[in-house]
Order: structure tokens, then sequence, then C-alpha cells
């Protein structure tokens, strides 16, 4: 909780640097997305729309809303909202690229906790064959190529030793952890290699 005793959204902009934004009773609504105008900006990110979600205060409670203002769409502890969503506090939210964590007002102040929120990755640890997997998956991007594509279930499965229906079941899996369920089958494949290279699972180190 912050000074005011007030609920607040913890995130990092594009430099790592900290943000607290207090959400006060006074706040009736509060719109995030990438415009200069919104409440809460997020310029720094070019997966999130313009106007990409709105938090209302109705009940006592802070609403998060996206009534398909999103074109990615917006997550609560990975899951995807469809409507609205009552937060939590602890809840961690994901809009494009950008984490932030809700502390409630009436919750124990654990500010250590909320900030770690921010800082670890949504995404639950790889196993090592999940890990093979992506490496497998990115092997094509190794000599940095501006027109690589993502390796085919038939490469990846040759690489590491399984059958086409183990790859396939292993990709099913990661592109949940990672929420790329909704998209379309192929950009999945580039999507999934994007994020292990943005978040540092995968290296070209891996690739040699």
């Amino acid at each position: 909780m912050d000074k005011t005793g007030a609920p607040y959204l913890a995130y990092r902009d594009e430099h790592g640097a900290l943000h607290l934004r207090a959400l006060t009773d006074n706040d009736r609504s509060r719109t995030l997305g990438r415009r200069a105008e919104v409440d809460l900006p997020i310029p720094w990110d070019g997966e999130v729309s313009g106007v990409h979600a709105e938090l209302e205060f109705v009940g006592g409670e802070w609403m998060l809303v996206d009534d398909n203002l999103s074109r990615n769409g917006t997550y609560v502890n990975g899951e995807r909202i469809r409507g609205r969503r009552r937060l939590c506090d602890g809840d961690r939210i994901r809009l494009g690229r950008t984490l932030l964590a809700f502390k409630a007002a009436h919750a124990p102040s654990n500010f250590e906790t909320t900030i770690a929120n921010v800082e670890q990755p949504l995404h639950a640890e790889l196993s090592a064959r999940q890990r093979q997997i992506l490496i497998a998956l990115c092997r094509p991007y190794r000599d940095g190529g501006a027109f690589a594509t993502p390796a085919s279930n038939r490469q990846i499965a040759a690489e590491v030793f399984l059958g086409l229906d183990a790859v396939r079941t292993h990709l099913r899996i990661l592109y949940d952890r990672f929420e790329l369920g909704d998209l379309a089958q192929g950009e999945k494949r580039a999507r999934l290699a994007e994020c292990a290279f943005r978040l540092g699972l995968i290296s070209q180190r891996d690739l040699d």
C-alpha cells in the first residue's frame, strides 16, 4: 500500500524504472493504453492498443474491463479476460508485453511481494524438454537472417528425437503458457520464437 492507504498498480517502464500509480475512490474510471491521452499511458509497448482497457471502481471494488477495446487482449494471472474482471490483491495484469501488479487497499502490506510480481516472468520455468523444443524452433534464426522463419514440426522432431505428435503436444503447452492460444496457427510459431528471445529464455549462443 502507498502512504495514502489507497490501492495501487506497480509496473516498470521501458527503462526498467518502477512506477506506483495510486487508485483513489475519486477515480471512478481510468483508461489504460498507448495513447498519451489515457489516464495510464504505456507508450513504449507497441503491442498495447491506443485505448486498451479500463479500470472501474464499482461497489468498493476495482474492476478491469476489456470490452473488445484491445487488439491483443488483456490478461489477469495468465487468463485472457472478456468483459470485466474483479481485481484481487496480488493479481498480475498483462497488456501487450507490459506487466502490472495490483495491490488492494485493505490487504496486508507486502511491498516486496508486489514488486517481485512485476519483476518475475509471467510464465513458469520451462522444463528441459520444453527448452529443447524452443531452441529447435528458433534454430533458423542462428545466422540472424531477416527473413528467417521458425522450424517446422518435422525439423523440431528430427533435432530433439521426438515423434511429430509429441512435438505438437509440447508446442500446444508452450502456446498456452505464453498466452498465444488465440492467435492464428501460422502466427503462433513466430510469436513463440519472439517471446523466447525477448524474455531471455533463448539466446543466440543456444543456437550455435
